[in-house]
């Protein structure tokens, strides 16, 4: 068993057995890990600033497979867009072509919004 707490520097994570502020191990765990949701991938229209934006959430992927899906999304639909905060969105409205695309890919969908 290795060093678990030292008055000089604080605690050491039990992983690595670095200091606390220096420890990545709780980074690299919240990056790998899957959210928890109930299954169904939701595809949202939202207008913001007067122009109509498809929006992707409640995807059971990580960090990393959002983005690749956004970008075979964006190719599908021809169109620009981002991943963020675990969420898709396209401009445009593109709620059908989206749906079809990842029905194809094996997720539940549903439309949601207007």
């Amino acid at each position: 068993m290795g060093l678990v707490y030292d008055s000089a520097t604080g605690g050491t994570c039990p992983r690595c057995r670095k200091r606390l502020d220096r420890c990545g191990c709780a980074r690299q765990v919240a990056a790998n890990a899957r959210p928890a949701t109930d299954g169904v991938v939701r595809v949202r229209r939202e207008v913001r600033n007067g122009k109509p934006v498809t929006v992707v959430f409640d995807l059971p992927l990580r960090a990393d497979e959002v983005a690749a899906l956004a970008s075979k999304l964006k190719a599908a639909c021809g169109s620009g867009g981002t991943a963020k905060d675990g969420c898709v969105e396209i401009q445009g409205d593109h709620r059908d072509k989206v749906a079809a695309f990842l029905q194809q890919a094996g997720h539940t969908v549903k439309l949601a919004g207007g």
